[in-house]
Formats: structure tokens, sequence, C-alpha cells
């Protein structure tokens, strides 16, 4: 069986135990709305969140350091 198979099966797995492990449902307070949902939902939107924010500075840093070394 191919590595890259077997890695992503094993992943895959790990996955699906963690959402079965955190089907529990959660109040989430943002303001003043109340949003339930499974909290393995949430910490993948948070995780996805965290990413986007990530690759938005990175961008923005990544830039303001080439423009310093062009001065």
């Amino acid at each position: 069986m191919n590595v890259k198979i077997s890695v992503g099966l094993i992943l895959l797995l790990l996955v699906v135990v963690f959402i079965v492990q955190n089907a529990i449902s959660v109040d989430i307070r943002f303001l003043f709305w109340t949003i339930s949902m499974s909290r393995s939902i949430m910490i993948f939107f948070v995780l996805a969140i965290g990413i986007i924010i990530g690759w938005i500075t990175s961008g923005h840093f990544n830039r303001k350091h080439q423009q310093s070394h062009e001065d």
C-alpha cells in the first residue's frame, strides 16, 4: 500500500474518532447572538479562522519585509 494512502487513512480515522468523541452540542455566545453547534465543528471553525488570519497577516508582513529591504 502506498505510504500517502496509509497516512491519509490514519489521519481520516483520527478525525472520525475526534468528531465522535466531541459530538456534544455547545452554546456559543457572541455579543447578542447565541449559536448551538457540535463542539468538533466549532473547533474546526476556530482552526479555519486562525489559518485564514495567519495567511493574511503573513502576506502583509512579507510585503513589509520586502519593502524595507528595497530602501
